[in-house]
């Protein structure tokens, strides 16, 4: 498990781009709930974490593509869809499996 941040980092309806080990994953609080996924939208690449969340779904700065973080599935079109990232929070620490 990799630490990623804490949860006092992260106010409610916040998104957070967090690299480690190679890797780049959005976090969002999703009204105390906290979601990650992969930061990269797989259109053009934009940056999901600095994207706008409304409810459970994040929506691409670049070009408005949208994403739901439960089932990482894009609402208009299924067939695409991103990586959600298991955490696991332990006290105010948020970590992730990046294997």
């Amino acid at each position: 498990m990799v630490r990623l941040a804490s949860r006092s980092d992260l106010p409610a309806g916040a998104g957070k781009i967090v690299a480690t080990r190679g890797k780049v994953i959005a976090l969002f609080n999703v009204g105390g709930s906290i979601r990650a996924v992969e930061n990269t939208c797989p259109h053009r690449g934009g940056p999901l974490g600095e994207g706008v969340l409304n409810g459970t779904v994040v929506t691409c700065p670049w070009h408005g593509w949208n994403f739901d973080l439960g089932t990482g599935l894009c609402p208009r079109n299924p067939a695409v869809s991103i990586r959600c990232i298991a955490l696991e929070i332990r006290g105010d620490e948020i970590y992730a499996s990046l294997e």
